[in-house]
């Protein structure tokens, strides 16, 4: 199916969205913060980026909006999966570039409904 990087600090969310992701097919990297997810997505472009949002150092907001905004990265579609849920964090997040905003805890039928719709390979 596609080639999918997590970016997440968290390992226990990590393990939950590569578990599922692979039994949908998918293959998935994931790391730990948003620095070098950046450099990982200009070095793979994988098909989808999982952002999560609450990181330390660099966050999934200034991450989404430093690769929506290169033109290496722009086409890459990045879902933001967050605590947040606030209106305001998910109007943010879109603002930022992110083609979907998800708050956790993760339905797992909406996430991979999401992931499908935003695939190249599903057009």
């Amino acid at each position: 199916m596609a080639n999918i990087l997590i970016i997440d600090d968290s390992p226990t969310d990590v393990r939950v969205f590569t578990t599922l992701l692979e039994r949908a097919g998918h293959t998935v990297g994931s790391v730990g913060n948003a620095e070098e997810g950046i450099e990982r997505v200009r070095a793979e472009l994988p098909a989808l980026v999982i952002m999560d949002v609450i990181m330390p150092g660099m966050n999934g907001f200034q991450a989404t909006r430093t690769l929506t905004r290169d033109p290496v990265t722009k086409d890459v579609p990045i879902v933001m999966i967050t605590t947040k849920s606030m209106e305001t964090d998910r109007v943010w997040g879109l603002r930022q570039g992110a083609r979907a905003f998800i708050t956790k805890p993760v339905n797992e039928k909406e996430l991979l409904a999401c992931i499908n719709d935003l695939l190249p390979s599903a057009a």
